[in-house]
């Protein structure tokens, strides 16, 4: 496994991050068991999870799989990269969502209970609050690092000007800010290389993209289909839409010999912005492949294969519209 610096900071972490959403409401807690023991033996030592992961309202089921994964000890807290967010919404009140100072606080202390740990190593802003003045963000979060309860603060689903906006304000306050932005990206979805990408590279945030195989449709699914295999209403609708595209892309990894699903993964991991893409394993078999793909290599020309097949914006903004 090879490790990179999370961002500008001096941490390292996998050229994969662990995603754990399906933990709980996909997967049963012993297989989470199995995947996490796995996924830390071949070298991962980045997992991601999110206090509303496992979509039962303020129980945070998905926290607690990996808070009593981390509890068997031999080892796993301290070699584990913990990150976890902070915004959605946790109960019926008022106060139990979003990114005010009270949310910020008591969330990290019921995520920490959850979890089982004194130190949550990443914790990330899951979307932006335009309603939250980032003075109150910041001080919040700079109380947390204080307190030894965080160690690091990213950021999930943010536009480039939120970036920007969140690190000024940061630097103002002399504080680290932003060292991480976790967005949607992949093959299809590139909406991100506008101007999210930039801001990252300009203030020296790591990038985490999620869905790297956008929900299964960059893994093979026309011939998952054509084997009778069901697909999922996101699938149909990226079916419906990238259909040419995707017969063409199946047939490119065909000739190549490597399967959709590293293809995709790898592509992502030749972008120098790109920390650690999360795969999000429903089964061993899945985090199987996913490990599988470090090992794929894709030349020039499979590259500008593929960016004829899903070309983009066109590049960062304003060149990528404008002269």
């Amino acid at each position: 496994m090879d490790y990179v610096h999370l961002g500008r900071t001096g941490l390292k972490v996998s050229r994969l991050c662990l995603g754990t959403m399906n933990f709980g409401p996909q997967t049963t807690e012993a297989e989470s068991f199995r995947i996490m023991d796995s996924a830390l033996e071949r070298g991962i030592n980045f997992f991601d999870t999110a206090n509303v992961y496992g979509w039962k309202k303020g129980e945070g089921w998905t926290e607690q799989i990996v808070g009593r994964w981390l509890a068997q000890g031999d080892g796993r807290r301290e070699k584990v990269v913990l990150a976890t967010k902070v915004y959605g919404t946790m109960g019926d009140w008022p106060n139990q969502s979003r990114l005010s100072a009270m949310h910020i606080v008591r969330a990290c202390e019921a995520s920490l209970k959850r979890l089982g740990t004194d130190v949550i190593d990443l914790y990330q802003m899951h979307h932006i609050d335009r309603a939250a003045p980032w003075d109150e963000i910041w001080q919040a979060m700079e109380t947390l690092v204080r307190q030894g309860k965080v160690i690091y603060v990213g950021s999930s689903n943010f536009a480039g000007w939120h970036i920007a906006q969140a690190c000024e304000a940061a630097r103002q306050r002399h504080f680290l800010g932003l060292v991480s932005e976790q967005s949607l990206y992949n093959l299809i979805d590139r909406t991100i290389e506008l101007e999210v990408i930039p801001a990252c590279k300009a203030y020296g945030l790591g990038l985490i993209p999620w869905s790297p195989l956008k929900g299964g449709v960059l893994g093979g699914v026309l011939k998952k289909q054509a084997d009778g295999r069901r697909s999922s209403d996101l699938a149909q609708k990226a079916i419906a839409k990238h259909g040419s595209a995707l017969e063409k892309y199946e047939a490119l990894c065909e000739r190549i010999s490597v399967p959709p699903g590293d293809v995709a993964l790898a592509w992502l991991l030749t972008n120098p912005a790109v920390t650690a893409p999360i795969v999000g394993p429903r089964t061993m078999e899945q985090l199987d492949a996913a490990i599988r793909a470090l090992d794929a290599k894709l030349d020039d020309g499979v590259l500008k294969e593929l960016d004829a097949l899903f070309p983009g914006p066109g590049g960062a903004a304003p060149e990528a519209y404008a002269w």
